[in-house]
């Protein structure tokens, strides 16, 4: 498997491996325009041809520099997905840092799920990208994690509020091909599946090498019902790549010693652990695409690499043995 091979997402191919847009929003530091742009043109290099992108990512940034990089591109060689349930704001009190974003736009993010937040965030969304369309949407950061105490007020809206009839007007009427949740928290995926007919989720760090918590609750009911998932956060926020970071903060103890053992299996394998980590969401049937971010070119073509580098089934059956994947879950063969 390498970067350009294709699943369906339905009747949509993506490639397995796309592009998630964070960095180009400036996730944690500044990031020029040269450079955003130059990682997009590194992606297409490489034959990947899906990105994703959202309001928040920079507040509006991250839009504006992915559409301004795919202008010149056929329109149709290529799949886009943003997110909605924020409508952004014109501030000027924003400061840099704001959002752990390292030079923000003038916009505030307003939480809004409602029918009429939907189809203004879409529209939105439309403009700052310079497109007619987008081919996947998804709800961003819905949850219990992320709302606490607010998450029925936001829910509500979600249902009784439209937010949900909004997404299917507009794949009804061919505005979007795709709509879903983009998500940290897998059981508002499965809740969710309840109330609408969703096509897929980006599932962002919770089913990955390091965690396999949502297998049965989720993952294989989507395989069965052929919701496509899109794994985010393959390093679980950096910890799987050489960092200390997991779901955005410090790692406590337990995650460190974990990913030490699973990092020292990977070694004694002759892999690196962030081929590991790319490689074995995708072995799952649900699963039709990974999309780590890059802060350079270079990053993103040893990302490339990794994604392609040959694994010798023995890890797989180690990681098992040693409890440090869950022996349920499906690994990649050859």
């Amino acid at each position: 498997m390498n970067e350009h091979s294709m699943r369906g997402l339905g009747r949509m191919p993506l490639t397995c491996m796309g592009l998630g847009c964070a960095q180009l929003g400036g996730l944690y530091e500044p990031m020029d325009d040269a450079d955003a742009h130059a990682i997009v043109d590194a992606a297409w290099g490489l034959g990947i041809r899906y990105f994703d992108t959202a309001p928040y990512y920079g507040f509006t940034l991250s839009e504006h520099r992915l559409g301004a990089a795919l202008r010149h591109r056929p329109r149709a060689d290529y799949v886009i997905s943003t997110k909605v349930g924020r409508l952004m704001r014109p501030d000027p009190s924003v400061r840099p840092g704001e959002g752990g974003w390292g030079a923000p736009l003038p916009f505030r993010p307003e939480f809004d799920y409602t029918y009429a937040g939907i189809l203004r965030s879409h529209e939105d969304s439309l403009q700052r990208l310079g497109l007619d369309r987008v081919d996947i949407l998804y709800v961003h950061d819905i949850g219990r994690v992320t709302h606490g105490s607010r998450h029925e007020h936001y829910w509500q809206q979600l249902t009784h509020g439209g937010g949900f009839r909004a997404l299917a007007q507009l794949r009804d009427e061919g505005s979007v091909r795709a709509f879903g949740l983009g998500v940290n928290e897998w059981e508002v995926v499965a809740d969710a599946m309840e109330e609408c007919d969703l096509d897929c989720a980006l599932l962002a760090g919770r089913y990955t090498l390091l965690e396999q918590a949502s297998l049965e609750p989720l993952l294989d009911r989507c395989a069965g019902r052929g919701i496509g998932i899109v794994i985010g956060g393959p390093f679980n926020s950096g910890i799987l790549a050489g960092t200390r970071k997991f779901n955005y903060e410090d790692a406590p103890a337990d995650v460190v010693a974990r990913v030490a053992a699973i990092t020292a299996a990977c070694r004694a394998a002759g892999v690196p652990v962030q081929a590991a980590a790319l490689q074995f969401p995708m072995a799952h049937p649900a699963v039709v695409s990974c999309i780590p971010g890059a802060q350079s070119p270079a990053q993103l073509r040893q990302n490339a690499a990794w994604f392609a580098q040959p694994i010798p089934p023995g890890l797989w059956h180690a990681l098992a043995r040693d409890g440090l994947i869950d022996p349920r879950a499906p690994v990649p063969v050859g």
